[in-house]
């Protein structure tokens, strides 16, 4: 049904520096839908998760992008964060001298805020903070440090699920986020991922590997090759990709 769509793309076409990297993607997701994108290296992945996010340095040159009937495209970085999209980094930026609980209260009330709501009291956020905290695992103590300063990667990972936890977003965009993780951190990360999943909500996970997508299980994949979608298929195309490669779909 149409009132199910969160995202709709159609013709998206975007360059970085004239150089011209997604060639005309389409794409549809639904509440309560988890969907890999996959593809080889300089396929469009990261940049399919950037031009979602905003990121100035990439142009949208053609093509339409709705999210919950809006049109995104018109919508500032911070307006895409507060309508409910979260983007999670392959590699997460180190902020000296922001403690992680001062930069999470920032982002927490300027979500609110955006939104025409009050900012959270003290005591609620930390309250707020505790909870989410225990639910990815995360020991209290990481509240005091700053933002990723001195983290292991399966660290700023979780870190990165803590966030997404604490502004609950309705489309979550993991670009890469298995990269770098042991097995016991990627269990982490993905249990923590597939916690916050409801019926409401939705998420595209951008991976090279089958390993993720063991536990995070999509409902449908995407092969994107040369700026385009090659494939779409159900989660058995991830087992497809392991034995053929992309060359060979």
């Amino acid at each position: 049904m149409a009132n199910d769509i969160l995202l709709k793309i159609e013709g998206l076409r975007a360059s970085v520096e004239d150089k011209e990297i997604l060639k005309g993607v389409d794409l549809t997701i639904r509440k309560g839908e988890i969907h890999a994108v996959m593809g080889p290296n300089g396929a469009g992945k990261s940049t399919l998760s950037a031009v979602l996010a905003g990121k100035p340095q990439f142009t949208v040159t053609a093509g339409t992008v709705e999210f919950l009937g809006q049109d995104l495209l018109a919508m500032s970085p911070e307006e895409r964060a507060w309508a409910g999209i979260f983007l999670s980094f392959q590699y997460p930026v180190e902020i000296p001298g922001v403690t992680i609980t001062n930069f999470m209260k920032t982002a927490v009330n300027a979500h609110r805020a955006g939104k025409g709501l009050e900012p959270l009291k003290a005591g609620d956020f930390l309250k707020l903070m505790r909870e989410k905290m225990a639910f990815v695992q995360m020991k209290p103590e990481f509240a005091k440090r700053e933002v990723n300063v001195g983290f292991s990667g399966g660290e700023k990972k979780r870190n990165e699920i803590f966030q997404m936890a604490m502004l609950d977003p309705t489309l979550a965009i993991l670009d890469e986020t298995d990269s770098g993780l042991d097995v016991d951190a990627l269990r982490i990360v993905a249990s923590g991922v597939n916690a916050l999943h409801t019926p409401d909500k939705a998420a595209i996970v951008i991976t090279h590997y089958q390993r993720l997508l063991d536990y995070i299980v999509p409902d449908v994949v995407h092969v994107l090759k040369d700026g385009k979608i090659v494939k779409t298929a159900g989660k058995e195309l991830v087992a497809e990709i392991e034995e053929k490669g992309y060359d060979n779909l």
